[in-house]
């Protein structure tokens, strides 16, 4: 099959940027957490493009993580593939960054928990379960407090993902973690998961956005109630 993709996952402290061609990844880069930003983004698809003698519209489409994860990674990333796409016309997919992450765990288990860290003690938690055709997921993506997420593990359950360093000590010992280097997703496992998913349309291209569930952190904090100063505005 004579398709080339882009893959870019920008949700953890290390952007990766990845180049298909078939049904194999033939390159991939990794950006460490200065070199984020939109410009180096852009110069280095371009480098891997030129190496395999490809232009932006060689490419079949783009697949790009989407969170839950890094606030400002996460726009850079999907604003970089809504731009390719509508740019080249060629497809778009949004892969669920925890899909791609329950997608690196090992098939001894056939639970995983996947979390993030959604701060002031809460995670993001979703539970996948192995089926025939891979990871998919038991439960909708949720954020609880750590110690309820706790609660609702079952013995044995796999627990993956970037919170795993945050809360460990609040994982139960019955539970295995998976291994630090399959805790982020990995160019691979979003290509992977990719594959199985449908473009989106052109309406959905223009709307889609990061998946959070919550505001960044000085969003929420604008939505707190002021306290007004006794003093008066003009002490």
């Amino acid at each position: 099959m004579n398709e080339n993709w882009l893959i870019l996952e920008t949700s953890g402290r290390i952007a990766r940027v990845g180049l298909a061609r078939g049904t194999a990844i033939v390159a991939a880069v990794e950006l460490d957490s200065s070199r984020r930003h939109a410009r180096e983004m852009t110069s280095t698809i371009g480098s891997l493009l030129k190496a395999q003698s490809l232009k932006p519209t060689d490419l079949t489409g783009v697949m790009v993580s989407r969170g839950p994860g890094s606030y400002t990674g996460l726009r850079v990333g999907l604003m970089t593939a809504k731009a390719i796409s509508y740019a080249t016309d060629c497809e778009l997919r949004a892969v669920d960054t925890f899909a791609a992450i329950a997608h690196q765990a090992p098939t001894e288990s056939h639970h995983v928990w996947v979390i993030a860290d959604a701060l002031q003690g809460h995670v993001y938690a979703q539970r996948f379960a192995l089926r025939h055709d891979g990871w998919l997921p038991a439960n909708p993506l949720q954020i609880l407090a750590a110690g309820a997420f706790a609660t609702n593990m079952a013995s044995g359950d796999l627990v993956s993902g970037p919170g795993v360093s945050v809360y460990s000590s609040q994982i139960p010992s019955a539970n295995p973690c998976v291994h630090e280097s399959d805790r982020e997703a990995r160019v691979e496992s979003v290509f992977a998961v990719g594959r199985r998913l449908s473009p989106l349309t052109r309406g959905e291209l223009f709307a889609l956005e990061p998946l959070y569930l919550r505001g960044s952190s000085a969003e929420e904090k604008a939505k707190e109630p002021r306290v007004n100063d006794p003093r008066g505005p003009d002490q």
